[in-house]
């Protein structure tokens, strides 16, 4: 039988989508996020590579998934009380949901980025550039459900590592120890993971 992740990739996606629907509290967080009608939305990151790695490996689809982060992108005003009144908007909407959920405005990152992990971030122009930098191409995921109910998946690395368990670093803005310290805890909690060293 071949694996997932050598499949063509509109089979790969069909897959991906499929595994994403047994995870109910991902969808609801979905559906709940799209009510909050942000601008350029992705559920991204962990809850999304996670639920596939569940999936792959007979796990509950919530097995070990911290949170559910949720990126949109409003330049229009990069104080901390516009995003702060996204996040308590946010915080109503999720109420009573058994999942804890993280919502950021992308476009505002720049601003703290460098005080929180030492390197600074030059301004994103999209919630997409937010994605592309995470510290594992694996991570860089995001999806949501369009009004008409089409999935819109930003994959910019493809599917096949998140299938094949493969953890790649993205050595374009997070140091190595953010890539190495979140591959310790995931390869713990999926010891199936192949974890790729840092490039040299």
């Amino acid at each position: 039988m071949v694996s997932v992740g050598r499949l063509p990739l509109d089979e790969q996606l069909a897959a991906f989508t499929t595994a994403l629907t047994r995870n109910e509290v991902l969808t609801e967080v979905i559906e709940r996020t799209a009510a909050l009608q942000l601008p350029d939305w992705y559920v991204t990151a962990g809850c999304l590579f996670q639920t596939v790695w569940n999936v792959a490996t007979g796990r509950a689809p919530t097995s070990g998934i911290k949170d559910y982060d949720i990126f949109y992108f409003d330049a229009g005003d990069l104080s901390w009380e516009a995003e702060d009144r996204v996040i308590k908007a946010a915080e109503e909407t999720f109420a009573g949901l058994a999942a804890e959920v993280e919502i950021r405005n992308e476009a505002r990152v720049h601003l703290w980025y460098e005080k929180k992990f030492g390197v600074a971030c030059a301004p994103y122009s999209s919630t997409e550039a937010a994605i592309d930098s995470f510290a594992a191409t694996t991570c860089c995921l995001g999806v949501r459900r369009e009004p008409d109910g089409r999935w819109r998946v930003y994959a910019p690395h493809g599917l096949s590592d998140v299938f094949n368990l493969v953890l790649r670093p993205n050595p374009v803005l997070a140091p190595r120890e953010v890539y190495e310290t979140k591959a310790a805890r995931w390869q713990e909690q999926w010891p199936e993971l192949t974890v790729l060293d840092w490039p040299k």
